[in-house]
Order: C-alpha cells, then structure tokens, then sequence
C-alpha cells in the first residue's frame, strides 16, 4: 500500500517527466523553423523581417519615426546581410502595411536597387518623409540608431 508521501513523490516524479517532455518538443519546434521565419529586432524593439532574398520589411515598434525606419535597415543589413559601411541600403516602398504582421506602419528595403527595379530618388537638403528611392549609406543610417536612442530620453 502506498503511503501518501509515496504518492506525492511519485506524482511530483510524472510532473517533472512530462515538463522535461514539453521542453524538448518546444525546442525542436522551434529549430525546425526556418531560419527566414524568425524575425530580426533590434535593441530599440525595431522587428526586420526578409521578404524575399532581396528584400526586407522594417516594422517600428511605435508610431514609426524615419530614425528609427533607418537604423532597423541598418543593423539588419550589417547584421544578417553583410552588407559593408559604405554599402547603401535602398527604400523600395514607403511607409504602408507590413505584409509579415498586419501592422499599419512598414517600410520596405533593398541593397540591391538593379535586380529590384528601384531607381534613386533625387537627393537634396530638406526632405520630408520617406520616399521610395530614398537611400543611404549603411553608416549613415546606423547613425539613426543613435539619434533614436537620444530622442527617447
């Protein structure tokens, strides 16, 4: 007969088994996914996920503020692409609906403007917004990370 702190040994025992169990499914799920499924943020909270090989959608965490639009194609760019600092990173479409979470506020980027079809937009001292064709070299978009973090203050 099984005295009552048996039983809670053994039930404690079945416990833990079944957590171990759970654990370990969930880790395999989770290195099952591929590597494009898992989303890229930055310290700021700015998620960058790949729309294709050539493209990649930078989702705010807030309202979205041209700082920090920038620095997530920065770092992700640097980061996950490679990409060098005098390489520049491209907008290919201006601020609309994320097509990787249904969030208002996206942008879309490129380093690669040829195989995308995006030309340079003209250049100039005051711009307003973000526009397709907007483009930057990846060290000066990095500097948007830092304006961002002094902007929170």
């Amino acid at each position: 007969m099984l005295r009552p702190a048996d039983l809670f040994r053994k039930q404690a025992k079945g416990t833990k088994m079944m957590q171990n169990t759970l654990k370990a499914l969930s880790l395999s799920v989770l290195l099952a996914l591929p590597a494009g499924a898992q989303a890229f943020t930055t310290a700021r909270g700015v998620q960058v996920n790949p729309l294709t090989d050539l493209v990649f959608e930078v989702i705010p965490s807030g309202s979205g503020d041209l700082a920090g639009f920038w620095c997530g194609a920065s770092e992700y760019a640097r980061r996950e692409l490679g990409a060098g600092w005098t390489d520049k990173v491209y907008v290919l479409r201006e601020r609309g609906p994320s097509e990787t979470t249904g969030r208002r506020s996206a942008v879309h980027f490129t380093l690669y403007p040829e195989q995308t079809g995006v030309g340079p937009a003209p250049q100039g001292w005051l711009r307003f917004g973000i526009k397709a064709g907007d483009r930057m070299s990846i060290q000066s978009a990095r500097r948007h990370c830092d304006q961002s973090i002094v902007e929170e203050r």
